[in-house]
């Protein structure tokens, strides 16, 4: 179905919800992406077709975050785990840095030798006693060289990583490789050793709190009470488990985004405990949970598997049906590309409908601007389709819309054009029966038009304009080319 576009004054025959764009900047937002991990990645530390498919710009769907295990070994070790070692994400990573990509690290344990329990493993089984295993206060003082020497490892390897975590879900007594802190425990750690993180060495690298299974205040809010820990962490982190983003994540974050840290969710599954592909009602849900995740102030949403039938890439198991084809991208897939192809780089703005908590609702939306651009999205869930009247901070001459509205091919990320006749502050545009639209409106800036763009990414690709400023998808005729490093030119294409 086409977008069409109008003014107040036109009458529409279907019910019409009005939504208002306001020129409120919120967070920036770094980007998305998803775990390279062991399981459903194997064989592990060969496998690159999952972030072949998935990673850079050029891909179809754009992400640009990586999340890897940081193994217990050591240094003098580092071949202790076998395949499952620092060596197990390697290939993955690199490609993913040549692609201009974010990884990060993040521990499931620390070494054994560092802990109560003596070895990995968390404890929570009967052939470990049940001790539970948490890092001795006497080796505190080794944490950070010891992720430091994976830093080491990992550069000497051609991987410049981007962040460290401290742990995964240090709030989860397991049985496979785990360790617990208390939420004093992490501030005892940061305030005192913090500082330890080699920065001199390895400038970039950030410092991610510990990721809990929920993402709640109590393992956040220490942290950031604390000034020397504020002083030490950058990202603040958790899983959304059992924990709606709107009900849980949106308070989480109001001391990290008041003390100005960026806020990631760093690991979820959706529907991940079906015996089939989701269906297109379930990846509607996981659209509303990457948009709830913006409202809640997250700049960073990063997946559990890259590869799995209720995650991006087909696994090629038949008995979850014959669309689950081995590294083939999957619904799902093009799903998240509406955000991490759109609004990967942009500032969220907010709007006059921002869902505010986690109760139920048919529809959903959020707001953003990037460069030239503000980008609507709009998720509706029911069977019938409905007219939105958007309200924008500014006029636009232009736009383009990406539509899914089902699982089949010809149904995913369809492409058209929006008719604006001339530049106006509103739009009307339509909202097929559950569906995921994606509104990317050209700001009017008249004769500035092209100056104006904002291009942040050295290495992005071109963009095309009209002499009127507005952009191009196809360029043709006399026009302006505009590269990433913001450098343009008159061409004239045939």
């Amino acid at each position: 179905m086409m977008a069409l576009a109008a003014f107040t004054s036109m009458q529409a025959a279907k019910p019409r919800y009005v939504l208002t764009v306001n020129n409120e900047p919120m967070q920036k937002i770094t980007g998305f992406g998803g775990a390279c991990c062991d399981g459903a990645m194997k064989p592990f530390g060969t496998d690159n077709a999952p972030v072949s498919k998935l990673y850079g710009y050029r891909s179809k769907i754009g992400l640009n975050i990586l999340r890897m295990e940081i193994s217990p070994n050591l240094e003098d070790k580092a071949d202790q785990w076998g395949d499952y070692d620092w060596n197990g994400s390697l290939p993955s990573a690199k490609i993913v840095k040549n692609r201009g990509g974010i990884v990060f690290g993040t521990p499931w344990s620390p070494p054994g030798v560092y802990k109560t329990n003596g070895t990995a493993q968390g404890g929570n089984a009967e052939d470990q006693g049940y001790q539970r295993g948490k890092l001795r206060e006497d080796c505190y003082e080794k944490f950070f060289p010891w992720l430091n020497s994976f830093l080491k490892w990992m550069k000497a390897h051609d991987v410049e990583i981007d962040a460290v975590s401290i742990q995964n879900e240090p709030d989860w007594w397991v049985s496979y490789s785990g360790c617990l802190y208390d939420p004093q425990d992490l501030v005892k750690l940061v305030k005192n050793y913090g500082w330890m993180l080699d920065r001199e060495t390895y400038p970039g690298v950030r410092l991610i709190s510990g990721e809990p299974l929920g993402f709640t205040q109590n393992y956040t809010d220490p942290l950031m009470q604390d000034e020397e820990c504020r002083k030490q962490v950058d990202i603040v982190a958790g899983h959304l488990y059992g924990h709606a983003p709107l009900e849980y994540m949106k308070k989480a974050a109001v001391l990290p985004l008041k003390y100005g840290k960026e806020v990631w969710m760093t690991e979820h599954s959706v529907t991940d405990n079906t015996g089939k592909l989701p269906t297109w009602h379930e990846n509607l849900i996981f659209a509303e949970e990457l948009n709830e995740c913006m409202l809640a102030g997250c700049s960073g949403y990063i997946y559990w598997y890259l590869r799995a039938h209720w995650a991006f890439v087909g696994t090629g198991e038949s008995q979850y049906g014959a669309d689950n084809k081995r590294d083939e991208l999957l619904p799902r897939a093009f799903v998240m590309s509406h955000f991490s192809k759109n609004v990967t780089g942009s500032t969220r703005l907010t709007t006059s409908r921002d869902k505010e908590s986690g109760e139920g609702d048919a529809f959903e939306y959020s707001a953003y601007i990037k460069g030239d651009s503000i980008i609507v999205m709009a998720i509706d869930t029911i069977a019938t389709a409905r007219d939105l009247l958007i309200k924008l901070p500014y006029k636009v001459n232009s736009g383009t819309l990406w539509l899914s509205t089902g699982n089949e091919s010809d149904k995913l990320c369809q492409k058209s054009e929006v008719d604006i006749p001339e530049p106006t502050e509103e739009v009307l545009v339509e909202m097929p029966a559950r569906s995921l639209s994606t509104f990317i409106f050209m700001i009017d800036r008249g004769g500035l038009a092209i100056e104006d763009v904002a291009q942040k990414n050295n290495d992005g690709p071109k963009t095309y304009y009209d002499l009127r400023g507005r952009r191009m998808e196809t360029p043709h005729g006399l026009c302006i080319e505009r590269s990433a490093n913001g450098q343009s030119r008159k061409l004239v294409m045939e």
